[in-house]
């Protein structure tokens, strides 16, 4: 079959933009044709994938979505295919992968009622009624079950068309067999010493992961443990706010700003423990990805894949509502009881054995090659 992939923007490091690669690698593998639209492509291309990056600029992302869109349908009339799999909601898709929450909700919930009344507003709720209508036959990846209510809610979409994958966490974030090599030489390579505790916190976005929180966190730490403790920030986005923030706090000589990168199993390794005080996730893979390496996460429950933290007990989950000061308290505590860290990093790696954490892609390639369900 000839497969059409649809997002707005690749780039190797986003939650997102490695599962859709990861799915089109496995159809490719299974003897199908890849071809992708997208607004932006940065990275490698990868063998056999037709890439067509669209030639459309707007004032609005809206609008430029708009454009994409009839971009993709003039060329799909054009040159049909067999299947037409989205990564982000619009019209025209056989198969949508359901990576970000349901919109409506949190236009209702979350915003003031004259938002309703926007261009972005009526744009945004027109593309996601294109695929959780009942009147189209969209078929929907689901990876996060506590979202599928809320887009029954508000469209009642047959539940017949949701199918909710299992996680799908890379392999080669799993701990290897010389993970304590792999840690002693990224703790020298960044001079940490032997009593030196180090946080890491990982994704692009960091006002919706709340890298605020993290910094607040830190700075909140007594003072000698303080003195003991890193940060380390790694994901695509500008750190400037934050970085001030954490002037503002006097912790700067303590956090640390990386751009995205591809050694972040190392990361996982090295460090002590993953803080991830999100404001809302639909899922959190970098959970697993923890999870699987051994590191003890330290996850608010508003992410998707939080359960897993509790499930596994390799970690702590902060409830909602969410309380600054709980979390410092949270932090201060797990950072003080390394004996409890050696434990939740046994029970990490004994889950990440027994529970399949792994198969997202194939499964994800089944449905939208009408293999399975």
């Amino acid at each position: 079959m000839q497969l059409a992939f649809v997002l707005y923007k690749y780039f190797p490091f986003g939650g997102l933009q490695r599962d859709f690669m990861r799915i089109a690698k496995v159809c490719q593998a299974r003897g199908h044709a890849i071809r992708v639209y997208t607004l932006i492509w940065e990275g490698d291309i990868p063998e056999g994938f037709e890439v067509l990056v669209a030639p459309v600029k707007a004032l609005s992302n809206h609008r430029r979505n708009e454009k994409f869109t009839a971009w993709v349908e003039a060329d799909l009339a054009k040159r049909p295919v067999d299947r037409v799999v989205g990564f982000n909601k619009m019209p025209g898709l056989d198969v949508y992968y359901a990576a970000d929450p349901c919109f409506e909700d949190k236009a209702q919930t979350l915003r003031n009622p004259l938002y309703r009344f926007s261009s972005r507003y009526r744009h945004f709720a027109a593309y996601e009624k294109a695929v959780f209508s009942p009147a189209v036959n969209t078929q929907i990846l689901m990876i996060s079950e506590v979202q599928q209510p809320l887009f029954t809610k508000h469209y009642k979409t047959p539940l017949d068309r949701f199918h909710l994958l299992p996680p799908g966490i890379a392999p080669d974030r799993r701990a290897p067999a010389n993970a304590a090599e792999v840690r002693a030489e990224f703790r020298a390579e960044f001079a940490l010493a032997d009593d030196d505790l180090l946080l890491v916190q990982i994704g692009s976005g960091f006002i919706t992961k709340g890298v605020d929180r993290s910094i607040r966190a830190v700075a909140g730490l007594p003072a000698e443990l303080r003195k003991r403790t890193r940060l380390m920030v790694i994901g695509q986005d500008d750190p400037g706010s934050f970085q001030r923030l954490a002037r503002s706090l006097a912790v700067d000589d303590r956090v640390t700003f990386m751009k995205g990168r591809s050694d972040v199993p190392r990361f996982l390794l090295g460090a002590d423990l993953l803080i991830h005080p999100a404001y809302n996730e639909n899922t959190g893979t970098v959970l697993l990805e923890a999870l699987v390496a051994g590191l003890p996460v330290l996850v608010t429950d508003v992410c998707g894949y939080a359960h897993y933290i509790s499930e596994a007990d390799c970690g702590l989950v902060v409830p909602t509502p969410f309380k600054q000061e709980q979390l410092d308290q949270m932090l201060a505590d797990m950072l003080n009881n390394s004996a409890l860290r050696k434990e939740w990093q046994a029970n990490a790696l004994r889950f990440a054995d027994q529970a399949d954490l792994y198969s997202l892609p194939e499964h994800a390639a089944d449905v939208i090659l009408g293999e399975g369900a």
